[in-house]
């Protein structure tokens, strides 16, 4: 196994507990990938996802290792699931509660909470649908997705509409398009060109509820790591993988600088792009480099993780900035890159639910603002974005003092992803999900060039998200144990 992503743990434990010998060879000092853990002062930040969503999939999941969700992790239902902040200074709480946040709704405009109830049960319906008929499932072919399944349903979940363009069937106002459609950054895709399928990301959001594992995110990973050690898993961090070695087509082994571990099955879960263009061979290469070229890359982030003087009443756990000009956030993001002049900003402050992860007075917080994949980055670059997004931030949530609180700062941006998780072109999530990048089009998770070689994560099916990559460990242990 390449990387201990999400989707690199998931797999280790599916196979380990079937009997399989499994090495993990980690690239960075921790297991968990884009959701690792920094710990500074007193302050413990999760470096990466930092929403609980979809907790049907993880007690799915949990279920295929023997294992009960309840039994590893305490679970906290956050209310309000998030605080939005308007350019015109307005805020309203999503609480999740349906009457209450339709209410919100009509409150924004005549008739739209009896939309909100229409859009969310079909939300409900067209998700019930996706995640038993398509979601769960691997795609050889054309053939293999148009099945008589598919084309009854298809028309169904509107896959070859646009986001936008559906919810605009329901929604006049902007500000109501917004809420609805924001979670389309979990997936890194702009609701211009992401398929309407994913407006089932609406009852995820509503209906099951954001959710907050206490001690953080990362206490999924240590708990993942720890059931697959005990099904008899091997980690081995700070250990790089320099070379997948193939012999007549066959994978046979990996290289580390610590010598040559020999296999007869190699999963990866390192970014597929690096994977495909460094660790194999040219001629061993089923996407190289003129195929990643031509992709849509979800974007990157500017992330700052800040330990804050005081309390912060005017936050709660998750909060949302949404900038006025929606159309030209994301054209920054996807048409002509360039660090937003006015972004949207997610703010997560879990010290609000978890006084643990920050020293007693203080809070922690964690600022990410989507910018695009491969832009420059430099020190002189991050310290003028620093102050703009905290400027940003203090005029805008309501916190004018934020600068002068501050008692530790990290950034982390473009050139991280890159270098500590070899993400292409620095992007925080790999590839976006537009139409011609979804499902059957998404990269496979078996190698057409290499026999024994198989790809777990965001890169390819389902895609990004925590959720979506322990379906992909279960998608490839369905490849390894019965090669379907």
């Amino acid at each position: 196994m390449i990387g201990a992503g999400l989707g690199g743990l998931g797999t280790a434990a599916l196979l380990a507990r079937q009997g399989y010998t499994v090495s993990v060879f980690e690239k960075n000092e921790q297991s968990g990938g884009r959701a690792s853990l920094l710990q500074d002062a007193g302050f413990s930040w999760d470096m990466g996802p930092s929403w609980y969503l979809m907790p049907d999939v993880f007690e799915r999941f949990f279920g295929l290792l023997g294992e009960r969700v309840e039994d590893h992790l305490e679970l906290q239902r956050l209310t309000p699931s998030y605080r939005i902040f308007f350019e015109d200074g307005d805020t309203v709480d999503m609480t999740g509660v349906l009457e209450q946040d339709a209410a919100t709704f009509e409150s924004y405009e005549p008739g739209a909470a009896d939309r909100l109830r229409e859009y969310l049960r079909l939300s409900e319906y067209q998700y019930d649908i996706a995640m038993r008929d398509f979601v769960p499932k691997n795609y050889d072919s054309f053939r293999d997705f148009l099945t008589p399944t598919v084309m009854r349903q298809g028309p169904k979940l509107h896959v070859f509409e646009s986001m936008d363009r559906y919810v605009a069937r329901f929604f006049t106002h902007p500000k109501l398009r917004k809420i609805v459609q924001y979670t389309l950054v979990f997936l890194g895709s702009s609701p211009y060109s992401t398929p309407a399928l994913y407006n089932i990301m609406a009852h995820v959001d509503f209906n099951l509820g954001v959710w907050y594992p206490n001690g953080g995110v990362y206490e999924l990973v240590r708990v993942l790591e720890r059931i697959a050690i005990g099904h008899g898993a091997e980690f081995h961090c700070s250990s790089p993988v320099e070379e997948i070695v193939v012999q007549d087509g066959q994978v046979s082994g990996v290289r580390t600088p610590r010598g040559i571990y020999p296999a007869d099955i190699v999963v990866s879960n390192a970014d597929l792009a690096f994977t495909e263009t460094r660790l194999l061979e040219p001629r061993y290469r089923t996407y190289g480099e003129k195929y990643w070229r031509k992709r849509t890359l979800a974007p990157s982030a500017f992330i700052m993780y800040l330990g804050v003087r005081g309390r912060l009443p005017e936050l709660a756990h998750h909060n949302l900035y949404f900038c006025e000009d929606w159309k030209e956030n994301f054209a920054q993001l996807f048409d002509r890159p360039a660090y937003p002049d006015d972004p949207s900003i997610y703010v997560c402050c879990p010290s609000r639910t978890d006084p643990d992860v920050a020293p007693e007075g203080c809070e922690n917080l964690f600022i990410l603002v989507p910018v695009a994949p491969g832009l420059e980055d430099d020190e002189a670059i991050r310290e003028r974005y620093s102050i703009h997004i905290l400027d940003l931030v203090a005029a805008k949530m309501h916190v004018p003092d934020l600068r002068e609180r501050i008692l530790v700062q990290h950034v982390f941006s473009v050139n991280d992803f890159a270098e500590r998780y070899n993400a292409y072109k620095g992007t925080a999530l790999g590839l976006a999900h537009t139409m011609r990048q979804s499902a059957v089009m998404r990269p496979n998770n078996r190698s057409k060039k290499v026999r024994g070689l198989y790809y777990v994560g965001a890169n390819t099916n389902p895609g990004v998200g925590m959720p979506m990559c322990l379906i992909s460990a279960e998608l490839v242990q369905k490849r390894v144990m019965h090669g379907k």
